[in-house]
């Protein structure tokens, strides 16, 4: 079912998967692969209904944004936006409601992964619904259970994948990727993190591939997807353990977990490399007045 906001947005609510066809198309790459390719595009389907749980929040935030914003494909058409203050403000405004309720799926997945830890500590047997879940998780963030044995250091591997990204670091990167909103992916395809798919037809072919390049830049039915997907990349990819480790650390220590912190396990996100790290560190600190949190 498609929903559609009073100005415009839209939220694809999916029942049964994610099915935009970058992320239909990922599911066809081998394993190693798929673990291998910084910008491969991630897929979710076993949690899609958990996923979108509360849409019509999602929604209602959405609709809050300004009215009599000039749009192209149903976004705001930041390209005509002179303004660089209204821009930054209306770009991150737009894709903010999605970023937390990606972080709300996150921390409730992990609250849940959490309470298992504290039952298996305390000699409690789980339950086999709560096995079945935790099955059905670890398939989702590529870390299946060897039979139907939920261990503490199965748990722990868990937690380290499935934590929250501050919205510092995900709005920074939409806006580098997408130039802002005004690249030709994000407003034809609703991708905003330059994902890939490598299926023929599976997304848009960049004017600069390479002749023997095979890549395409996935679709996406809402700019939500795009921003799931890039959560589940992160959250999942081998590309981006130190990522992960950084965030384990901080978390061990007791301290907030920061957007230009998390920014130096990225080295692969870009063929730049430290240079991508670099500029995705200065958005962040020169945009600090826009962050609600890290």
């Amino acid at each position: 079912m498609i929903t559609k906001t009073k100005n415009g947005l839209v939220v694809m609510t999916l029942l049964g998967g994610l099915s935009a066809c970058g992320e239909t198309a990922v599911s066809e790459v081998n394993a190693a692969k798929s673990e291998e390719d910084p910008k491969i595009t991630a897929t979710h389907d076993d949690a899609a209904e958990k996923l979108l749980d509360d849409a019509n929040a999602l929604l209602d935030k959405l609709e809050t944004m300004e009215e009599g914003i000039e749009e192209v494909n149903g976004k705001p058409n930041f390209a005509a936006m002179t303004d660089v203050n209204e821009k930054k403000a209306t770009f991150f405004d737009f894709l903010r409601p999605a970023v937390e309720h990606e972080n709300k799926r996150v921390s409730k997945e992990r609250r849940y992964l959490t309470k298992l830890q504290k039952l298996l500590n305390a000699g409690e047997p789980l339950e086999s619904e709560q096995i079945a879940y935790a099955k059905k998780l670890g398939k989702s963030y590529n870390l299946d259970l060897q039979g139907d044995a939920v261990t503490t250091e199965w748990l722990a591997e868990m937690l380290e994948r499935i934590d929250v990204i501050p919205e510092s670091l995900v709005l920074s990167q939409a806006a580098n990727e997408s130039g802002w909103g005004t690249s030709r992916f994000a407003i034809e395809g609703n991708n905003y993190f330059g994902q890939w798919c490598y299926r023929k037809g599976c997304g848009l072919v960049p004017a600069s591939r390479n002749d023997d390049a095979s890549h395409e830049v996935a679709v996406f039915s809402s700019p939500y997807l795009s921003v799931h997907a890039y959560f589940m990349n992160v959250n999942r990819n081998r590309a981006y353990q130190e990522l992960r480790d950084i965030r384990a650390e901080q978390r061990q220590a007791g301290n907030t977990i920061e957007g230009t912190k998390l920014a130096e396990g990225l080295s692969r996100y870009s063929e730049r490399g430290h240079a991508y790290i670099d500029e995705i560190q200065a958005m962040i600190r020169h945009n600090d007045q826009y962050w609600r949190q890290g």
